[in-house]
């Protein structure tokens, strides 16, 4: 069994800890970040279209930032451990801001694909960043709670995003971008004065005494490497989950979902996009709600029984001929995938511990996420043509509950409070 200085935390770190002001400031640039890339998602694959290079060339300019996110992810993590969380962060919102840019002013398709892809590249870096600094900032036994608050400063985000995309829709497909770039530009400023700020005033609080020196980027610490994590039970099932949950949540989601919706329900565009917001309903109730017990309970039952709901109801999908009961599973789907997230970030967070940089760990961590986004709709897609749409899910299905079994070796990493 793996022990962490974080184990033998003070008892008075307890899940009802507020925290810090500066998790709540990496909660409004989440926000931001999220309701931006919420606008851009729905026209982004319409102003590809519009070159003319064919559908298949437009989803490759979709799926060019996650495939920069994905090889980029190693060279981020090292870095963070290297300059520090706050400045990579902020450096990696001020890339995806002036890619994002570049695109709104692209005048053919291939400077599309090549601005696109760059934004993957500082997308990574403020993803991996915003996951260290989580770690920390929270308290130790409020690291679920952090967790489920910044996620669902994303979800809402991403929710509220397309209704204002779609408000703007008269405004022409290139506005939509420079209003995001604009988004991640003020998230960038306000990181930067509110985190730096905070940081520096937390002497005056009782948590900012206990924490201040270990918020500063500037504080020697030992850098965790991924060979050290590996060792930990908890981290491998953590990556296999985080795999999972990549392959499930965002990537079959996303890509599976619309397309059964109408091909084999016959339902209409418009329908098949609400299939998306009621999984995203599920995932954001669950989330929203899930932190705190996870920080009193443990992260292993909240991780088992959302990879489990989430495997089992994916696997159902595909054998369903009803829209309501299609947009039934897909909200208990969302709430499953909602109870393993937190509990998951939380275990990885409870595995680096406060004394250590774990950006490269942190790292893979990432790319397990965005490997499963990645292979997802491509392998699920083989499947559907060459079978059909419930072999598909049931293979993700499958997926969900060799998690959860996983997840049987690895350990509790909950931090035991003592006095």
């Amino acid at each position: 069994m793996h022990i962490h200085a974080d184990d033998s935390a003070p008892a008075e770190d307890t899940p009802t800890t507020k925290l810090p002001r500066e998790i709540h400031v990496l909660v409004a640039a989440a926000f931001i970040v999220a309701i931006g890339y919420g606008i851009i998602a729905p026209v982004l694959p319409q102003f590809a279209a519009s070159f003319d290079f064919g559908v298949t060339a437009a989803t490759i300019v979709v799926s060019s930032f996650a495939f920069f996110r994905f090889v980029f992810s190693p060279t981020s993590g090292r870095l963070v451990d290297a300059f520090g969380e706050r400045r990579i962060y902020i450096l990696g919102l001020l890339i995806v801001a002036a890619s994002t840019a570049a695109v709104a002013f692209a005048q053919g398709y291939w400077q599309l694909l090549i601005f696109r892809g760059l934004g993957g590249i500082g997308s990574t870096m403020f993803s991996v960043s915003a996951m260290a600094l989580i770690i920390r900032l929270a308290p130790v036994n409020a690291r679920a709670k952090a967790s489920s608050t910044y996620a669902t400063a994303f979800l809402v985000g991403n929710i509220a995003g397309p209704v204002l995309g779609g408000a703007m829709a008269g405004w022409g497909m290139r506005v939509p971008f420079i209003i995001y770039a604009v988004g991640l530009v003020i998230a960038a400023v306000v990181v930067r004065l509110f985190l730096g700020s905070t940081a520096s005033q937390g002497s005056s609080t009782k948590l900012g005494r206990a924490h201040a020196a270990a918020h500063r980027d500037e504080k020697p610490q030992e850098v965790m490497t991924f060979r050290q994590a590996w060792t930990d039970s908890a981290y491998r099932a953590a990556l296999f989950s985080a795999f999972v949950q990549g392959w499930s949540a965002m990537g079959i989601r996303v890509a599976i979902y619309p397309l059964f919706a109408i091909q084999a329900l016959g339902a209409g565009t418009a329908v098949a996009g609400l299939a998306l917001t009621m999984f995203a309903i599920g995932n954001t109730s669950a989330v929203a709600i899930v932190g705190r017990f996870a920080d009193t309970y443990g992260r292993k039952p909240f991780i088992q029984s959302g990879l489990l709901v989430l495997g089992v109801t994916t696997a159902a999908l595909g054998f369903t001929d009803s829209i309501w009961l299609f947009f039934v599973l897909s909200v208990i789907a969302g709430i499953g995938s909602g109870l393993a997230n937190p509990a998951q970030q939380a275990a990885v967070a409870d595995v680096i511990g406060h004394e250590r940089k774990g950006g490269r760990v942190l790292a893979k961590y990432q790319m397990a996420l965005d490997g499963g986004a990645i292979l997802g709709p491509i392998i699920a897609g083989a499947v559907v043509d060459r079978f059909d749409y419930s072999w598909a899910f049931v293979l993700t299905g499958l997926l969900g509950v060799m998690a959860a079994a996983h997840w049987i070796t690895g350990r509790e990493t909950r931090p035991r409070a003592t006095r």
